[in-house]
């Protein structure tokens, strides 16, 4: 998708943070978007916003939680009513849940894992035949963390989902690489967000039997800092690796030592010994991939 100008995106967690950021960015580069979000107070500000600057035109806003996949499937239909088509698939709804594992609880693991990864799921079952049927390819970007690269403690279901992203992005990128849709794991550091305020957003059935509470009314007491990044930069940032279909879109130079740290653990961690030839050979297909190859 290096030609963006004309085509529609469908973004989820779209009306503030890194969703908003990227929707200013991609109707600043010529493309018609639909910001899907939970909360209807940022849907509000958002499309509010997109009326003020005079694209009321080429901006949906849709109410969708992302674990409802019949209201995935109406938003779908909603999306192609409103521009033909659709394009990008933008899977970047989540929030931020943490807190020492000792005190998960099913609450938070079922909501957590719901959305991050269920919604994805539901995302590509809901828009991947719709940008097959038309042919024209498309890109699909899924929203891990650079905590899925460099892992942190005190943050067990969220490292899951985010690195469930990175296993999944790789996963189907050969597989529709022949239909001319590309696939990014894009991985942020620090942005300026409405993460904290995540505790909002949990519904009911998930407060019973939940561990975190706590945790997340200390979280929405933490201010932004002016050193994380701005939401336009994380856009642009974004749409330079659609265009470019990096397989991973990484935001924060700061990161690249502690990552190869991390690989470096990894390949230290093989065992010192010949290889198996006969064995290798008959495990080929298992040994190496071309998405890899650059």
């Amino acid at each position: 998708m290096e030609q963006v100008e004309g085509k529609v995106a469908f973004i989820t967690g779209g009306a503030s943070g890194i969703g908003l950021g990227l929707a200013k960015v991609l109707i600043g580069a010529g493309m018609k978007v639909v910001i899907a979000d939970v909360r209807d107070d940022h849907l509000e500000s958002a499309a509010s916003f997109f009326r003020d600057s005079g694209h009321a035109r080429d901006v949906l806003a849709l109410r969708l939680d992302v674990t409802d996949r019949a209201a995935f499937a109406r938003a779908a239909q909603d999306s192609l009513r409103a521009f033909g088509k659709v394009h990008l698939l933008v899977n970047n709804a989540g929030f931020g849940i943490g807190g020492p594992l000792k005190q998960a609880r099913y609450d938070d693991w079922d909501w957590g894992l719901g959305v991050m990864i269920g919604g994805v799921i539901n995302g590509i079952q809901a828009f991947l035949p719709h940008i097959l049927v038309h042919t024209e390819g498309g890109h699909i970007v899924n929203t891990s963390s650079m905590a899925a690269v460099i892992p942190i403690s005190g943050a067990s279901i969220y490292i899951t989902a985010k690195a469930a992203m990175i296993g999944l992005s790789e996963s189907i990128r050969g597989e529709l690489a022949s239909d001319n849709i590309g696939v990014s794991a894009f991985c942020p550091g620090p942005v300026q967000t409405n993460i904290r305020e995540s505790g909002r957003t949990r519904p009911e059935k998930f407060r019973k039997d939940s561990g975190f509470q706590q945790f997340e009314q200390k979280l929405e007491q933490r201010p932004n800092s002016p050193l994380w990044m701005d939401p336009i930069e994380c856009g642009e940032r974004i749409l330079r690796g659609i265009r470019r279909n990096d397989l991973y879109i990484f935001t924060h130079r700061e990161f690249k030592e502690g990552a190869e740290e991390h690989f470096r653990a990894m390949l230290a961690a093989f065992p010192d010994e010949p290889i198996n030839q006969e064995r290798a050979d008959a495990i080929r297909f298992l040994l190496s991939n071309p998405i890899f190859k650059g």
